[in-house]
């Protein structure tokens, strides 16, 4: 299983949905509760981000490969998922 870094900002609406839609899929699918998903608030954690080249949050990297980034869909968040899971 790879490691989940998501990069969010606290001001970001579309990070707070892409939280309500991680609950929901962690809710409906036992496994995703596994993954290991490492959040970074980019303004507090600058030094974190280093190397991790994105434009928009929230970004979802699983172990070095940018897998989403920008407004979140729920199947967009569950390939993050199953990426994780090597699914």
């Amino acid at each position: 299983m790879k490691k989940v870094k998501m990069m969010i900002l606290d001001s970001c609406p579309y990070c707070h949905q892409a939280f309500a839609m991680m609950e929901r899929l962690c809710a409906e699918h036992e496994e995703y509760r596994e993954v290991d998903v490492e959040v970074i608030e980019e303004s507090k954690e600058p030094e974190k981000i280093k190397g991790y080249h994105y434009w928009y949050v929230p970004t979802f990297f699983v172990g070095e490969e940018k897998v989403h980034e920008g407004v979140p869909t729920e199947e967009k968040v569950e390939a993050v998922y199953r990426a994780a899971l090597g699914k």
